[in-house]
């Protein structure tokens, strides 16, 4: 007897055979062991599979210092030399409450006494050790973001999906010293830029800022309208706000101490026809903004302030209007585009859409940074917030000392899966900061596109996880964690913007699901797959003809904690995802053309996205795991490693449901099996979600992040000194 699936027209659809009902009733006799397992387990299932009674689980011995040791990596020094800097300079460190005009000022003097006191020269190794300079980053955000920002978190650009040919969705917003206007003079200059400009932007004797965004346009920046006209005559170019809506909005640094500008605008070229100007696309441009001696802004330059944020109020974003500033002709940035002495326009690449992918290209940074940024956000509100919950005592049973918070299933379940997510994120920011650093290295076309699609995606998904992590983990503090002294309002406020930085997060799954497209035509068509796509390459089609791995493997009762099934599981689903939606896309595309139907479809899209970057996500730390040369450590990733796995299989149940095509009414008794399949996935989850509590603190001991950077009373490392020193804020 044969079930078929729901949609029988589906090209891709799969016939199975019914299992017999003897086979039925032997599974879900085992399920039913799985969810209700005998005293001591039974004779064929694993001890980390037997799911007794939390309580009679010995804890696991986690060695701290190793796990520690595998985690912070080879940078760990240069880290900590941030930390004991700022630690020995107690009026260098931000206080709770500090004025708009004052941060901005504290925020300057911090990057100074880093690059001139301390000795640490970030600016260097945006080219020279990309990894180093991330590692620093993640040090100085810690400290303060405003202050990683300022630096050079880098903020840059992203390719959204494409509307048409040559045109891109894109969003901008805050621009910072090292990476953006100092990445740029590296990245889009040539060597007489790097000769003349790179020591001064590495001592700060330089200060500057990056010009893109505008009051009219931030996604669509080959819309920009600031223009710049060559003088031929002059030998020099013209920079010009033409109206409000080009004025220059959102420039990180502009506002108070940047000297110098990489300002975007369209390049015009005389021509000898009617036209009598050529539009050569946007290109990048070094405009001095303030007297080098008086600070003043130069003629022709007005400077606004854009005033106090919901966050990130170190950082001076201001306003720029151009009123025919000239700059000399070697002031255009010309590694993919020059314009000779005489007026003739000269470069590598054929066309405008090709020169600006390329110019944008070189400035990815910015993704891998905010991603790597997030996660050091998420590292250190997980850390105070776990630390208070095994410090807090609430109620329990009758007569007998109250309980510690995280002994409470629901807190678990609030902070355990967040705190694995925090180890899987940690491991796939490294693998993508690996990647970005070889792509420099190498300039591999391959990776090049590897990195661009990784990066957009997880700057997407992690920054969002963080952003609703630092709210849950405020209300998982109760009132203590609404106090601005332990951080979380701070934290919250100064990292939501991380999400609309470098794009909007949907903006950027979008690109990511367009990616995905692209890839899965191209497989069927015999073209070549980018590197993340590997999966998809080596086993799309044993995926689509495949049933449901979740529901279908019943055979080994250990089976879900086995890497090989989650993986299989994950991209299953985004198979799955993938399949579907391109069907739905071609067939609504008939109707509503191309953009209506990917508006039709956009739901499904960004689902698609988030299941392909949850699967890289588990893929790397599996890798992480396997790896990992401490056997005590690696056990505990083993662990969060699972922990992670079940949680989004449970969270994401639904979507497991729709993409299991056996139809209900031709299989009533394989779907009582399927329902108790769902229960043992959701108990084994809880079940993780305990063990995982058990190490907890040394979990979370081993991001080493001392109590000076957490600097929250109630995440203090030694419990007993917690209460004391926060009733020394309120005067006691």
């Amino acid at each position: 007897m044969e079930l078929r699936v729901a949609n029988p027209n589906d090209p891709m659809a799969e016939t199975v055979d019914e299992p017999d009902r003897a086979t039925v009733a032997r599974r879900i006799e085992r399920l039913s062991s799985h969810l209700n397992p005998p005293p001591g387990g039974s004779d064929g299932m694993k001890a980390e599979m037997a799911l007794e009674p939390c309580a009679g689980r010995a804890k696991m011995d986690v060695k701290t210092e190793q796990l520690s040791k595998y985690m912070r990596g080879k940078y760990r020094d240069v880290q900590q030399g941030v930390y004991d800097y700022f630690n020995s300079r107690p009026e260098l460190q931000t206080p709770i409450e500090i004025p708009k005009d004052e941060h901005r000022e504290l925020c300057m003097r911090q990057l100074m006494g880093l690059v001139r006191e301390a000795g640490i020269r970030p600016f260097r190794y945006v080219a020279e050790d990309p990894a180093k300079y991330f590692a620093i980053l993640e040090a100085v955000g810690s400290v303060d973001m405003s202050l990683g920002i300022k630096m050079g978190a880098p903020v840059a650009f992203t390719f959204g999906y494409p509307l048409s040919d040559g045109e891109e969705w894109l969003e901008f917003l805050s621009d910072i010293h090292c990476s953006l206007w100092g990445g740029s003079v590296l990245n889009l200059g040539t060597k007489k830029h790097r000769d003349k400009y790179f020591e001064a932007i590495d001592n700060v004797e330089y200060p500057g800022c990056f010009a893109m965004t505008e009051l009219y346009h931030g996604s669509n920046v080959q819309g920009l309208q600031t223009v710049a006209n060559f003088d031929p005559i002059k030998d020099e170019f013209i920079i010009d706000t033409p109206n409000d809506g080009a004025i220059k909005w959102w420039i990180g640094n502009a506002a108070v101490h940047g000297k110098f500008a990489t300002v975007f605008a369209k390049l015009m070229l005389p021509t000898h026809d009617t036209k009598g100007v050529s539009d050569m696309g946007v290109h990048a441009f070094i405009v001095p903004i303030r007297d080098m001696k008086t600070h003043e802004p130069l003629p022709g330059i007005e400077i606004h302030d854009c005033g106090h944020k919901v966050g990130l109020n170190g950082v001076d974003n201001g306003a720029l209007r151009f009123r025919s500033v000239r700059i000399p002709r070697e002031n255009l940035l010309n590694r993919f585009g020059d314009v000779s002495r005489d007026g003739k326009y000269t470069s590598s690449l054929p066309s405008i859409n090709k020169r600006f992918a390329a110019t944008l290209g070189e400035l990815v940074g910015g993704r891998v940074g905010l991603a790597y940024s997030s996660v050091g956000v998420l590292k250190i509100a997980v850390v105070i917030a776990v630390r208070y919950s095994l410090l807090r005592q609430q109620f329990g049973p009758p007569k007998q000392p109250e309980i510690s918070i995280l002994d409470y299933q629901s807190q678990q379940h609030k902070l355990m899966p967040m705190l694995a997510s925090t180890y899987a994120f940690h491991f796939a920011t490294l693998h993508l900061v690996d990647k970005y650093s070889e792509m420099k290295k190498t300039h591999d076309e391959e990776l090049v596109g590897d990195v661009h699609a990784l990066s957009a995606g997880l700057k997407a998904y992690v920054t969002s996880y963080t952003a609703k992590s630092l709210s849950i983990c405020r209300e998982a503090c109760g009132g203590h964690g609404y106090a601005a002294v332990n951080r979380f309002g701070s934290l919250r406020n100064d990292h939501d913007i991380f999400q609309t930085f470098e794009g909007d997060n949907t903006v950027l799954l979008q690109q990511v699901a367009g990616d995905l497209l692209k890839q899965y035509k191209e497989k069927f068509q015999g073209g070549t797959l980018a590197v993340t796509w590997n999966y998809l390459r080596e086993s799309m089609n044993f995926y689509l003809s495949q049933p449901n791995p979740v529901t279908a493997r019943w055979e080994g009762q250990d089976h879900l904690r086995d890497p090989k099934f989650q993986l299989d599981a994950f991209r299953y689903r985004t198979s799955r995802l993938l399949q579907s939606v391109a069907v739905r896309l071609q067939k609504h595309s008939k109707t509503l053309g191309s953009f209506g139907a990917w508006n039709r479809c956009l739901n499904h899209l960004l689902t698609l996205a988030e299941s392909h970057i949850e699967t890289v996500i588990l893929a790397k730390f599996i890798d992480a795991v396997r790896s990992c040369p401490d056997a005590s450590s690696r056990a505990a990733l083993k662990l969060v490693c699972d922990l992670y796995a079940m949680d989004r299989i449970w969270n994401d149940i639904g979507t497991y449901r729709n993409v299991d095509y056996v139809a209900p009414n031709k299989a009533k008794v394989l779907h009582v099996a399927r329902s108790l399949y769902w229960q043992a996935i959701h108990k084994l989850t809880e079940y993780l979600c305990f063990q995982v509590k058990n190490v907890a603190k040394e979990l979370v001991d081993a991001f080493d992040l001392p109590d000076y950077v957490t600097r929250a009373p109630i995440g203090l490392q030694t419990a007993e000194d917690a209460y004391s020193v926060y009733t020394q804020y309120a005067g006691f």
